[in-house]
C-alpha cells in the first residue's frame, strides 16, 4: 500500500492507496506541537481503524508548503512504518513542465495539482485549490504549469476579519440562503463565501481571456472547502476533493515506488 500525505499550512490530508485505488483518506488539523512519536500514534491508528495494519504500507510520499511540519512527520511516518517518505517537489522527476520564471519556488501542492490534472483529464485545465490560499493553477494538456493566480483563503479572510473586527464573531462557514443578511452571522457568511464565488469566476473569466493554447481550459475544484464554495460558482465546472491525493499516487508512480 501506498501511504500519500498532502501537508498545508491549515490542514493535512493523508490518503491510503492500494494499487490505484485509495481506500481510505483523513483530514486533520496541522499542528505544529506534534511529536514524531504523537505523529507515529496516530497514523497507526488511523490505519487500524481503517482494518488495516502499518506493515502493509510499502511506499509513503509527502508533499509539503507547511516546513514546520514536514520533517517531524516524515519522521513518524518512519517510526510507525519503517521507511522514509519521498518529498514531492518542484524539483522532482515527473514529466512536467513548470513554465515559470521562478520554478523552485512553485509549491508542492501546485507541482502535485498539475501532475494530477495531466494524468487524469489530458485537456488544458484550471484547478481551483481551496486551501488556506485560494490558487488557481494553470495547466495545459501536456503537463505544463503555466502559472496562476494566490489569493486569501476562504477561512483566512473569514478568520481575520473576525479577528481585526472586535464586534465581528466568529462564523461557521456554510451557504447563505440570501446575499442581504438579517442577522450579523448571515452578513459575513454572505460577504465571504458570495465574495469568494464572485471573485473566482471573475478571475478564471480572466484567466480564460489569456490562455495561451487557443484551447478553452476546464475548470476543476479541490481543496478542504471546495464542496461549499464550488456550487456558488458559476464557472467551476467539477469538483474532485482528492484531486491532490490522486496526484500523489501519480507522482509516486512516476518516480518508481512500488507499493
Amino acid at each position: 500500500m501506498l501511504l500519500a500525505a498532502d501537508v498545508g499550512n491549515t490542514e493535512i490530508t493523508l490518503g491510503l492507496f492500494a494499487g490505484d485505488r485509495l481506500l481510505a483518506h483523513w483530514r486533520l488539523t496541522t499542528d505544529v506541537s506534534r511529536t514524531p512519536d504523537e505523529w507515529a500514534a496516530m497514523l497507526t491508528s488511523f490505519l487500524t481503524h481503517a482494518g488495516h495494519s502499518t506493515h502493509e504500507v510499502r511506499a509513503a510520499v509527502e508533499a509539503s508548503v507547511a516546513p514546520g511540519v514536514t520533517e517531524v512527520l516524515a519522521e513518524g511516518v518512519e517510526l510507525a512504518m519503517g521507511l522514509r517518505p519521498v518529498a514531492i517537489g518542484p524539483d522532482s522527476a515527473l514529466d512536467i513542465t513548470l513554465d515559470v520564471e521562478e520554478p523552485h519556488s512553485v509549491g508542492a501542492d501546485r507541482v502535485v495539482n498539475t501532475v494530477a490534472a495531466a494524468a487524469l483529464y489530458g485537456r488544458d485545465t484550471i484547478v481551483v485549490d481551496f486551501g488556506t490560499a485560494t490558487t488557481f493553477d494553470c495547466i495545459t494538456k501536456d503537463g505544463t504549469f503555466l502559472g496562476g493566480v494566490i489569493a486569501p483563503g476562504v477561512r483566512t479572510a473569514a478568520e481575520n476579519l473576525s479577528l481585526k473586527a472586535a464586534k465581528l464573531p466568529a462564523t461557521e462557514l456554510v451557504p447563505p440562503e440570501r446575499v442581504i443578511g438579517r442577522r450579523t452571522e448571515e452578513c459575513i457568511r454572505a460577504g465571504v463565501l458570495l465574495g469568494t464565488a464572485d471573485a473566482v469566476d471573475g478571475i478564471v473569466r480572466r484567466i480564460k481571456e489569456e490562455w495561451p493554447t487557443g484551447d478553452v481550459p476546464q475548470v476543476v475544484a479541490t481543496g478542504g472547502l471546495a464542496d461549499v464554495v464550488a456550487p456558488l460558482c458559476k464557472e467551476i465546472e467539477m469538483v474532485e476533493p482528492q484531486l491532490t491525493l490522486l496526484g500523489l499516487k501519480v507522482a509516486a508512480g512516476r518516480l518508481g515506488l512500488k507499493w
